[in-house]
């Protein structure tokens, strides 16, 4: 089989198609024929040397975690599935011991890690972490879901937002942005988002997006989200000096949800505001199995269409990472086979 793999840690270029043995499942695993995989922000610092998990030793390597497609082969000792079902991957990878896989969520997992290998014709995955896939749902849309849909939808749930509320997403272009505003208005609430790009924010207005900022500078930003309301919520996938600032957006009582740097791993933040304030930051990452499944629910009854950008075929993945980098993109970028 053919795989998409990182055979340098030095960006888009760093990527060839190379040729693997078609793989074979283990106790508890299944064979999925990849027909769609969606690309994200992890993949590409992978990619760009830009990650602890993955060096030059380890190379090449086979990342894509957003995988859908058709089982081609299950172990003997899997009996929930079967060659030819339509699924999803979950990509948690969990224990399966600790006190919060045995209790839940298991996104907290004590060796929380994610699944990598999707970015090929065929990938072995855990068979327990397989969602099946309704008839209407399409393995391009389904493989937008798990890493970008299923954050946001996981950091409204721990935002407790609610119809009516008013939540901030700074940096509201990027994966997980696009899919707050459209979940958001799912639950009926009302959504400010910024972007450097007034093009960008058009596009993501009819998604849903209810106000929009331009600008970058968290000054003029204070401003503008004053001048519109106190938000109830914010989402925050930036972290860097956006965290202070939607820590200081937020009314009395309020809630920030932060799941990523990309704008930097510091911040300083107000204590007298957090604590007199009554207010509080809570830190996420990905979702849950569950979370996944509603998601799927959502897209199978017509609620939520994941926006896409682009597909390209395996042997482009290189020029899907390019286009990722350049980021003049709205909505997710998706590799089929």
């Amino acid at each position: 089989m053919r795989s998409a793999a990182f055979t340098e840690l030095v960006g888009p270029e760093g990527v060839s198609i190379v040729d693997e043995p078609t793989p074979e499942p283990g106790r508890g695993e299944a064979v999925v024929d990849v027909e769609a995989c969606a690309i994200n922000r992890h993949d590409l610092w992978i990619l760009e040397g830009d990650s602890a998990m993955v060096d030059t030793g380890d190379l090449p390597f086979v990342s894509g975690l957003d995988v859908a497609g058709v089982v081609s082969a299950v172990a003997d000792d899997v009996t929930d599935i079967e060659p030819g079902d339509r699924v999803l991957l979950c990509p948690n990878e969990t224990c399966g011991v600790c006190r919060f896989c045995r209790e839940g969520p298991e996104n907290l997992c004590e060796q929380f890690s994610l699944y990598h290998g999707g970015l090929a014709e065929s990938a072995v995955v855990a068979a327990d972490r397989l969602v099946a896939l309704p008839d209407g749902v399409d393995a391009t849309t389904a493989a937008a879901l798990p890493t970008a849909y299923m954050t946001a939808y996981h950091m409204l749930r721990r935002a407790e937002v609610e119809a009516g509320d008013l939540v901030f997403v700074p940096g509201v272009t990027g994966g997980v942005g696009v899919a707050g505003v459209q979940l958001a208005e799912i639950l009926g609430s009302r959504t400010v988002g910024t972007s450097s790009s007034a093009a960008k924010l058009e596009e993501i207005e009819t998604l849903g997006l209810d106000y929009a900022v331009e600008g970058t500078d968290p000054d003029e930003i204070r401003t503008a989200v004053e001048a519109i309301g106190t938000p109830d919520a914010v989402l925050n996938h930036l972290g860097g000096p956006y965290t202070g600032l939607g820590l200081n957006l937020l009314r009395r009582g309020g809630r920030m949800v932060v799941c990523g740097r990309t704008a930097g791993g510091r911040s300083e933040i107000d204590i007298p505001d957090l604590f007199l304030g009554h207010k509080r930051v809570i830190g996420s990452t990905m979702g849950t199995q569950q979370d996944l499944e509603r998601l799927v629910g959502l897209v199978a009854d017509g609620s939520l269409s994941p926006e896409i950008h682009a597909t390209y075929p395996l042997e482009a993945t290189g020029e899907a990472f390019a286009a990722m980098q350049a980021g003049d993109h709205v909505g997710k970028l998706v590799v089929t086979n």
